[in-house]
């Protein structure tokens, strides 16, 4: 959609009532993307639902049969810029609902994003190499990450968010390729988490590469029962694959997590398991409270430097 035939530099599309996907999932199933946006300038998508109706997708990729189709994006944005997606619901995604590529100043706002907590691969919001995008005031329930952020992502700002069902909110998982561009100037503040798998993640893949990330802010952060609230992952290596043996070449540096109080559902509230090869420098770890079933609970670090400041419990490993 090209909007230069315009008189106005500004397109507002608006969704009144509900888009639907065909109850076929392999209709769906084999575009890239369910609504694209790719080169436009000063867009605007307001309101309405998008139903992708991706159960039955889920249920054939969890029964292990070779003969799904991987699935579509629901609603993607590349290449462009001054961005507005307010208002919008994304019920049952067959793959990510919405996706910021390539971007420049993007505001979402307001929006609810709606899977089950099992359905794979859904993650609510990704964002990648991308500059100056806001996610604010929205409500993500889903089965992958709640915001996924890899690499090449700089100035990123996440407010007023909850989270749950899901994996959490996530930068990574960086480090697959040798050459991958760093992320930078992340701030995730007023957040809350509800029974996540994870709270705020850090993760690598544990093999050689020239990433890094800097400049990162958790503040503000309340976490209902959540499995690993604090956790840095820098041996990640599904399925032990590629990276056995390796250690993860991403440099982690200057991240803050400030005012984080609630519940762990695992006895170690704060994991930082760091690089080998790359220790993370500059944690600091300021008001933080984890309990775990009404006791203390445990920190557990690895190749790290750092400082804490003020209460911080589980007492810390730094």
């Amino acid at each position: 959609m090209s909007p230069s035939g315009c008189k106005s530099s500004d397109i507002t599309i608006r969704i009144d009532g509900t888009l639907v996907a065909p109850a076929d999932y392999r209709v769906l199933g084999k575009a890239d993307n369910w609504l694209s946006f790719d080169q436009v300038s000063g867009v605007s998508i307001i309101g309405g639902a998008l139903d992708a109706r991706g159960s039955a997708l889920w249920v054939c990729k969890a029964a292990g049969t070779n003969d799904c189709p991987n699935g579509t994006t629901t609603l993607s944005i590349t290449n462009s810029n001054n961005i507005r997606i307010n208002g919008l619901l994304s019920l049952n995604s067959q793959l990510y609902h919405i996706v910021i590529n390539r971007c420049e100043n993007v505001l979402v706002e307001d929006i609810k994003v709606i899977a089950s907590g099992n359905s794979p691969n859904t993650d609510g919001i990704h964002v990648q190499q991308s500059m100056n995008v806001k996610i604010i005031k929205s409500s993500i329930k889903t089965g992958d990450d709640c915001v996924s952020i890899g690499p090449a992502t700089n100035n990123l700002w996440i407010e007023s968010v909850t989270c749950g069902p899901g994996h959490g909110i996530s930068i990574g998982s960086l480090g697959k390729e040798m050459e991958e561009e760093g992320v930078q100037n992340v701030t995730v503040t007023k957040t809350v988490f509800i029974g996540t798998q994870n709270g705020v993640r850090i993760k690598s893949w544990a093999r050689p590469s020239n990433g890094f990330v800097q400049g990162v802010q958790f503040i503000d952060i309340i976490m209902h029962n959540v499995q690993n609230p604090i956790i840095i992952d820098q041996n990640y290596c599904p399925h032990n694959l590629n990276c056995p043996n390796q250690v993860s070449g991403v440099k982690i540096k200057d991240v803050l997590y400030k005012n984080i109080r609630g519940t762990s559902a695992t006895p170690i509230a704060i994991k930082l398991d760091c690089s080998t090869k790359y220790p993370c420098k500059g944690i600091k770890l300021q008001s933080v409270n984890l309990t775990y079933l009404k006791q203390v609970a445990q920190s557990s670090c690895a190749n790290v430097i750092g400082k804490a400041f003020g209460l911080v419990k589980p007492d810390n490993c730094l």
